[in-house]
């Protein structure tokens, strides 16, 4: 019985040895689900490709369905540095995106995948935003007074002339008007700088704020808003000044912000807390998303329904009604 028991169990193995080895086609694997409900994630932006975001141990993200879906980018090189930022060019193609060790990495595809222009792994300073001026040239700001242009496209990168009193500050953000032509810098310590050239020379505003100030914006009428820490929020009636102080009820800090097709401003920031000024910044309300994270950044559409990112994930953006007073908790649209 022995023998044709195991001519029979040699026989079955060889089937299966042809099967497993004989060519087949395979179905597609489905396109794997990113965790992004838990990443850390500094930055949100739009493209042409779609919506764009950065953040934690180098993650660069792209949805083309308006946040239903997330992939990873193609990325040169797995550096695991902090995005910080990332901007586009006018074309909605051309990008540059800058986080910590000075890396700088480029994209001409709206955002699916980056090369690497820039990284400095020893001591390397954080470079926290990145624009492109009209003249075509980009320039990128971070830490201890960092800045750089790149005039080729951001293949080389030389020092930024900037005012020496900028000294080793740390630089938060660049932001320029709708035309190209008025331009800020805000940082810690209260610093602004401005440019009424296109980004050709800077001068420092005088201080009106101790405190760091993380963003700004150039709204259409012509106001200027800065704001950043524990509820300082500040706006302008040109690049020129005086600032004065929005009225703003809490000691919130803020870090991006949205601006509806119907010139409302959207703040969002510590807390999951959603600021909404109607009068171009001169007074907020206050409401809270669901949850407690910090709220790194905003993206919405034409009918005001969007997507926000935190130091806990991405989550749509619910419009939610604003509420007098203190944020309360939980408001829902």
């Amino acid at each position: 019985m022995r023998t044709p028991v195991g001519l029979a169990v040699a026989v079955m193995m060889a089937i299966g040895a042809v099967q497993a080895f004989a060519p087949r086609q395979t179905p597609p694997l489905a396109a794997t689900r990113l965790a992004v409900d838990h990443m850390h994630l500094n930055t949100l932006v739009t493209s042409k490709a779609g919506l764009i975001a950065g953040g934690e141990l180098g993650h660069l993200l792209f949805s083309t369905n308006w946040g239903q879906e997330w992939q990873s980018a193609s990325l040169p090189n797995n550096r695991q540095a902090l995005i910080n930022q990332v901007f586009f060019a006018a074309d909605g193609l051309k990008g540059m995106a800058v986080g910590h060790e000075g890396w700088i990495l480029r994209t001409n595809d709206g955002g699916l995948s980056w090369t690497e222009v820039a990284f400095e792994e020893q001591n390397g300073e954080p470079l926290m935003s990145i624009a492109q001026l009209p003249s075509g040239a980009w320039i990128t700001v971070g830490a201890f007074g960092r800045a750089l242009r790149s005039d080729d496209d951001g293949n080389t990168w030389v020092r930024l002339a900037l005012p020496e009193s900028v000294d080793d500050k740390h630089m938060n953000r660049i932001v320029g008007s709708a035309d190209g032509q008025q331009w800020l810098i805000v940082g810690e310590r209260g610093l602004v700088l401005t440019s009424a050239d296109a980004g050709s020379t800077w001068v420092e505003v005088a201080e009106f704020y101790n405190g760091s100030l993380y963003n700004a914006i150039a709204l259409p009428k012509g106001t200027w808003l800065t704001y950043g820490m524990r509820g300082n929020i500040f706006y302008s009636d040109g690049i020129n000044g005086p600032w004065l102080r929005s009225d703003f009820p809490a000691p919130v800090s803020f870090y991006d912000h949205a601006v509806t097709a119907d010139g409302k401003v959207i703040l969002v920031g510590q807390g999951s807390i959603v600021a909404t000024s109607i009068d171009d910044g001169r007074h907020f309300q206050l409401a809270r998303v669901e949850g407690g994270a910090s709220l790194t950044g905003l993206a919405i559409n034409a009918d005001g329904k969007g997507w926000l990112t935190s130091n806990m994930g991405i989550k749509p953006y619910p419009s939610p009604a604003p509420s007098s007073g203190a944020p309360s908790s939980g408001v829902k649209p």
